[in-house]
């Protein structure tokens, strides 16, 4: 084993723990033998949060959780546990107590926020000919199109499940933007980031999907948090 912290990865709506594909191969071949992607059900806050303590309990060593997109909020509620040494954000949520993924979306909606419809089981999706121009504007036609078939529907209620104690004010954190991002507005992600004073901001010019479309990029952020830098 290495000195390096395990990496637990955390998914966000509409995505699975495959989204972090092309990050899990690049951290393994900078020297990580430890990453674990969490498979979320999307159910509730409670839920997500609890499934991604349970990996973490399981982690002898320390830990660096990565969430994107709502997984940002699940790595909030779930990152006080005694083993967790950092957060870091990817185009994602960060609650403060009491706030919920959906008010802060109210507060400064995204570009492509009409392209997320509900069903009638209550589950929301993205309208599939939406999903690319949506989540993955920058990433090909292929990729986008395997990202909407295989996209994983969040309960609607889970939008509105606000958080308890946010992680952020405990450990540190790193932080990544995307400027085109259209299913949280980049301002609303620099505004989230300005609050935690995170170690390191950086900006990408990258879609919602900057995991998949700028792997590279979003691998050296970790590998900084890793380090603690």
């Amino acid at each position: 084993m290495s000195d390096k912290p395990a990496i637990v990865l955390v998914h966000g709506f509409w995505g699975g723990a495959a989204h972090w594909a092309k990050v899990i191969v690049d951290l393994n071949r900078r020297g990580y033998d430890n990453i674990h992607a969490v498979e979320n059900p999307l159910t509730s806050l409670a839920d997500d949060a609890a499934r991604t303590q349970q990996m973490v309990k399981q982690i002898d060593g320390p830990v660096l959780l990565v969430g994107h997109s709502y997984g940002g909020a699940v790595i909030t509620e779930a990152g006080n546990l005694p083993n967790v040494v950092g957060l870091v954000y990817i185009a994602a949520f960060a609650p403060d107590a009491g706030e919920s993924p959906g008010q802060l979306t109210e507060e400064m909606p995204p570009a492509a926020f009409s392209a997320v419809v509900p069903d009638s089981d209550g589950y929301l999706w993205i309208q599939a000919d939406k999903f690319g121009e949506s989540f993955a504007q920058d990433l090909s036609d292929d990729e986008a199109l395997v990202m909407a078939v295989t996209q994983k529907a969040p309960l609607a209620s889970t939008f509105g499940d606000t958080v308890t104690d946010p992680a952020w004010k405990h450990k540190p954190v790193w932080y990544q933007v995307s400027t085109q991002d259209r299913m949280i507005n980049p301002d609303n992600e620099r505004r989230m980031a300005a609050r935690m004073n995170p170690r390191k901001t950086i900006e990408l010019d990258a879609s919602h999907a900057s995991l998949a479309s700028q792997w590279g990029a979003v691998a050296d952020l970790i590998d900084i948090a890793a380090a603690g830098d």
